[in-house]
C-alpha cells in the first residue's frame, strides 16, 4: 500500500492503530527524561465511589478564561496533541511527551483507552457490542503497566492535560467493528470506558496507590473512536452525554471547524507530505503506513529519511496554517516505537519546532481539544462563520485586519456595541 494518500489510506483502513497491541512497542526507554514529580492541587481530595477518583477541586495549570476576538485582531495558531490509548507499557514514552510538554509550558489531550486500567484476570467485565465478552483487538496491560498508566495519568491531569477516551476494545474489522455500532452500543462502550476508569481500584484489589484527581464524569467532554470509524452512530450518544467535540472523522481538511449535532467536529487533518504529490492525515500511523506498506519494523536503513519526512510534514502542516488562515492544527499519535521510534522522533522535533515559534513571540497556542473549544464556545458565530469561509492555505484578501473588522462589526447595534 505504498503511496496512499490520505483518501487512500482511509479508504483501506489505515486511519488508526489496526489490531496493534501496546506489547508491540519497543521496551527500549532512551530518551525519557524520567517521570519528574506531579503536580498538587490545593483543594483537599473527596474520594468518589471506591475511591478510584477523587474530587480535588479546579484543574492546575489551565490557561485564562478565554475572550472574544477585537475587531481586526488575528486569530492565535492553536496547534493540538493528541495521545491514542495512553498507555505507558514500559517504554517510557508517556513521561517522555509529559516531560515535552512541561519544558514548553503546553497541554495535551490523552485519549485513554479503558481497557488499559483493566486486568486480564477480570477481562469477563468487559462486554463489547458485537464480540464475545472480554474480547479485544488490542492487548490487555500487565499489573506492572497497569500501575505506570495510572501514574502517568494522574501525573497528566495534575500538569494541565485532558484525559478523553478511545473507548475500549479497538475493534476495527469484521461484524464487530465500532463501525458497525449503533447509538445504544456506543452509549454501553462509554460506561464500560468510564466505569474502568472509576472503578480501578475495586478490579485490581489494589489500594496502595493514589486516586486519579479528577471526577471522570465532569472531565470527559470528548474522545477519538478506534481507527477513525462509527462516528455518525457515536454522535447521537455523545450529544445526550453533553461532549463538546468529537475528534473521530477521518480526512478532514485545515479549515475552521464546525459542529455536527451541536458538538465540534474536530478531525484529524491532511497536510503536505515533503517529496510526495499527496497530503498524509496528520497522524503517526498514517504515515507509517505510507512509508513501510503497514510495516512496524521496516529495513532501518530507511529511518533517518522516512523520520525527516514526517518531521517536515508536522512543519509544512503548522507553517500553512499559521501562515494563511490560521485554521487549528491537530495531530494525533500512539505511544510506540514503530520502526524503531521514528515517529515519536519526528513529533518531538515538530513539537519543539513550533514551541520555538511561540517562544520567539508568535501567538502560537499549544493546547488540549477541551481548552480550544473553550476558546471556540466564546468567539462570536459571525467571526466563526467568516473565518470557516477561508480555504485550505488561504491568506484573508486585504489582511486580517480587515477581514475580521467586517465580520465583528456587521453584528454591532447603531451605538456601536455589540447586539
Amino acid at each position: 500500500m505504498l503511496g496512499l494518500g490520505a483518501g487512500a489510506a482511509a479508504a483501506a483502513g489505515l486511519t488508526g492503530c489496526g489490531s496493534l497491541t501496546p506489547s508491540e512497542g519497543s521496551k527500549h526507554a532512551s530518551g525519557s527524561k524520567g517521570g519528574g514529580k506531579p503536580g498538587t492541587t490545593s483543594h483537599p481530595a473527596r474520594p468518589l465511589g471506591d475511591g478510584s477518583t477523587s474530587f480535588t477541586g479546579k484543574q492546575p495549570h489551565q490557561p485564562k478564561k478565554p475572550e472574544p476576538l477585537e475587531p481586526g485582531q488575528i486569530p492565535p495558531q492553536f496547534v493540538i496533541f493528541s495521545w491514542d490509548g495512553a498507555g505507558e507499557v514500559g517504554n517510557g514514552l508517556f513521561p517522555r511527551f509529559l516531560d515535552l510538554a512541561k519544558e514548553h509550558g503546553a497541554s495535551m489531550t490523552f485519549f485513554l483507552s479503558g481497557l488499559y486500567l483493566l486486568p486480564e484476570s477480570k477481562k469477563r467485565l468487559y462486554n463489547p457490542p458485537n464480540n464475545p465478552r472480554g474480547a479485544s483487538d488490542i492487548g490487555y496491560l500487565t499489573d506492572e503497566h497497569i500501575k505506570a498508566t495510572l501514574t502517568n495519568v494522574r501525573r497528566a491531569w495534575l500538569e494541565g492535560h485532558e484525559i478523553g477516551t478511545h473507548f475500549n476494545g479497538h475493534f476495527c474489522s469484521g461484524h464487530g467493528t465500532v463501525g458497525n455500532w449503533t447509538p445504544a452500543q456506543w452509549r454501553s462502550e462509554i460506561q464500560q470506558a468510564k466505569s474502568f476508569v472509576k472503578e480501578w481500584r475495586t478490579n485490581t484489589g489494589w489500594s496502595d496507590l493514589p486516586s486519579l484527581p479528577f471526577d471522570y464524569e465532569k472531565e470527559l467532554v470528548g474522545g477519538r473512536t478506534p481507527c477513525l470509524l462509527g462516528q455518525n452512530n457515536l454522535l447521537p450518544t455523545a450529544k445526550e452525554l453533553g461532549w463538546r467535540y468529537d475528534a473521530s472523522s477521518p480526512g478532514g481538511r485545515q479549515v475552521w471547524p464546525d459542529k455536527k449535532l451541536g458538538i465540534w467536529d474536530l478531525p484529524l487533518q491532511q497536510i503536505p507530505f515533503p517529496g510526495r504529490s499527496f497530503e498524509v492525515l496528520s497522524m503517526d500511523y498514517n504515515m507509517l503506513a505510507n512509508q513501510s506498506i503497514n510495516s512496524t519494523q521496516a529495513p532501518a536503513y530507511n529511518y533517518p529519511a522516512w523520520r525527516t519526512q514526517s518531521t517536515n510534514a508536522y512543519i509544512s502542516g503548522f507553517k500553512r496554517a499559521y501562515e494563511t488562515n490560521r485554521a487549528p492544527f491537530f495531530v494525533g499519535n500512539h505511544f510506540e516505537h514503530w520502526n524503531g521510534g521514528i515517529y515519536m522522533d519526528a513529533v518531538e522535533a515538530a513539537f519543539k519546532h513550533i514551541a520555538r515559534e511561540k517562544e520567539k513571540g508568535a501567538d502560537v497556542r499549544l493546547v488540549s481539544f477541551r481548552q480550544f473549544v473553550d476558546w471556540m464556545d466564546v468567539q462570536k458565530p459571525e467571526v466563526l462563520a467568516k473565518l470557516r469561509t477561508l480555504d485550505v492555505g488561504q491568506r484573508p484578501a486585504g489582511g486580517w485586519k480587515t477581514f475580521l473588522q467586517e465580520s465583528s462589526t456587521a453584528s454591532a447595534t447603531p451605538t456601536g456595541k455589540a447586539a
